[in-house]
């Protein structure tokens, strides 16, 4: 019988020409009851040799183990396919499904055909934080088993995956998670996301969350609840392919940044924001910026008392034929550099009136908007200085 090598990492031990595996098994039992492994990585050679199964492992360690992911890896693409952090190392387990003679600390070798990747998450761990950041070698992740609700921290969880065309959240709890920061941020290969069973009801951070998602055609996000979110920064920034989006149940009353919210959404053609609340909000610049195919926006509800910046705002939203922002408060706003620059099909717009003197940068504000606007600006603030700046 062949020997085998297991490698375990908090221990710089190498078991080797092992030829029982009754002494295999007792090694591996004792380092289990110990718990003095962090991660143990093991292919069907080791298990045949331990005579251990996934299941039989599973069984053993019903109390402590109750996340399972499934990772499909893409073919002859193979590198880092798990990020753990320094302070967040133990008890990881990974399971392969080929027979390789050894694998090497979160990566695989080139001559190594790994296709499926089973991982096991014990209960110690609480943030599952760019878990797989930057794991450009997945194609597909299944949540198999998710038994676990204390998890509190998604941020960056699947940030660069720019090989993924799938994650099945069938099996996924998201009870106490308070932080969904940039957590599908860079997926550019998913086309579709079903996340009705998501529940955000702890949920305080969705900045970036499907930041540059830039093939996603279907987001489902219906059920999402945002009473407690805080900060929707850049959170579809670029989803450039998404052409509807469903914001009917969003409630955004502790929202105070909403920068880059929208920004370079191409495709949206319409976006209702009609139960939107904006009261809190400090920074709205780049909101709509190069949303070039919206071609009506109802924005009768918004409240910009407190709004200092509206810098490019609307900038490249090239298909919008009238906006009425008769409802805004400037009072507090001191930023509107090329607010509405490029919004060449706007005939209507409906400023209130203000005191520009209170602005400090109204630079290009209607840069390469049509001379039918541009005259009805020239009516409508007379209290500008120099107009050149705001139409050059």
């Amino acid at each position: 019988m062949n020997s085998i090598n297991i490698y375990y990492q908090k221990s710089t031990g190498l078991f080797a020409s092992l030829k029982s595996n009754v002494i295999i098994k007792k090694i591996f039992n004792y380092m289990k009851k110990d718990k003095s492994f962090e991660i143990i990585k093991y292919n069907k050679i080791c298990q045949e040799r331990l005579n251990l199964s996934i299941n039989d492992y599973k069984e053993y360690s019903q109390f402590y183990t109750l996340i399972e992911i499934e990772l499909k890896l893409v073919d002859n693409k193979y590198s880092k396919f798990i990020n753990i952090p320094d302070k967040e190392k133990e008890y990881y387990h990974i399971y392969f499904d080929n027979s390789n003679e050894e694998i090497k600390r979160n990566y695989l070798n080139e001559n190594e055909k790994v296709k499926t990747i089973n991982l096991i998450i014990d209960y110690s761990i609480k943030s599952l934080k760019k878990l797989f950041d930057n794991c450009k070698c997945i194609n597909s992740i299944t949540f198999k088993k998710f038994y676990r609700i204390n998890i509190n921290d998604m941020s960056d969880m699947f940030c660069g995956c720019s090989s993924l065309k799938e994650i099945i959240f069938s099996k996924f709890k998201t009870d106490n998670a308070n932080n969904m920061m940039g957590m599908f941020y860079e997926c550019s290969s998913l086309k579709k996301l079903n996340l009705s069973n998501f529940n955000t009801n702890n949920t305080t951070n969705m900045s970036h969350m499907f930041g540059e998602c830039s093939s996603l055609k279907e987001l489902n996000i219906s059920n999402f609840n945002t009473n407690k979110v805080t900060n929707m920064y850049g959170m579809f920034r670029r989803c450039s392919s998404l052409k509807e989006l469903n914001l009917s149940n969003f409630n955004t009353n502790n929202v105070t940044n909403m920068f880059n919210m929208f920004r370079g959404c191409s495709s949206l053609e319409k976006l209702n924001l009609s139960n939107f609340t904006t009261n809190n909000i400090t920074d709205m610049s780049y909101m709509f910026y190069k949303c070039s195919s919206l071609k009506e926006l109802n924005l009768s509800n918004f409240n910009t008392d407190k709004v200092t910046n509206m810098n490019e705002m609307f900038n490249g939203c090239l298909s919008l034929k009238e906006l009425n922002l008769s409802n805004f408060n400037f009072n507090k706003l001191t930023k509107m550099r090329e607010m509405f620059r490029g919004c060449s099909s706007l005939k209507e717009l409906n400023l209130p009136n203000f005191d520009a003197y209170n602005i400090n940068n109204m630079r290009s504000m209607f840069a390469e908007c049509s001379d039918e606007l541009k005259k009805k600006i020239i009516e409508k603030i007379k209290s500008i200085k120099e107009q050149k700046e705001i139409f050059n």
